[in-house]
């Protein structure tokens, strides 16, 4: 259950990892860590340590069979979790691309309306000029 709340002082620079928009529940805290940490070094090596530990369970009298039930269940159980972590964070992913997008949005309008207003600016010079070469020819007739 992934819902997110928006944070008041959400102020876009974060930690760099797309969570800087958000409060997190405790349990979406510890999923945030732990995906996070899945793709460290460390991680590579502790998995490796474990995958390891699992066939040096022979020495403790285990049979081939039992350690491949165990070392099978192992790596299926992870590739449930690994998938789970990884939607989390495409959801993650999605939901900032989809900040970043209104973000757009609103500097494309803004833009707009900034070029709106050039352009009245510029009509408005040139209405000025016009003027201006009235008075002038207003002037030199007299009339002013």
């Amino acid at each position: 259950m992934m819902v997110f709340a928006k944070s008041e002082h959400a102020n876009g620079n974060g930690n760099g990892n797309g969570h800087s928009h958000h409060r997190f529940s405790v349990l979406e805290k510890i999923s945030i860590k732990f995906t996070d940490w899945v793709g460290t070094p460390t991680s590579l090596i502790i998995h490796t340590l474990l995958f390891f530990g699992i066939f040096v369970l022979r020495y403790f009298g285990l049979g081939r069979d039992q350690i491949l039930l165990i070392l099978t269940t192992a790596v299926s159980l992870e590739a449930i979790y690994l998938s789970i972590f990884i939607q989390m964070t495409v959801n993650r992913a999605t939901e900032s691309l989809e900040e970043v997008e209104e973000d757009i949005e609103d500097i494309q309008e803004e833009a707009s309306e900034e070029d709106e207003a050039h352009k009245v600016i510029v009509h408005m010079g040139k209405e000025l000029r016009i003027i201006q070469r009235d008075l002038e020819t207003l002037k030199k007739k007299g009339l002013i």
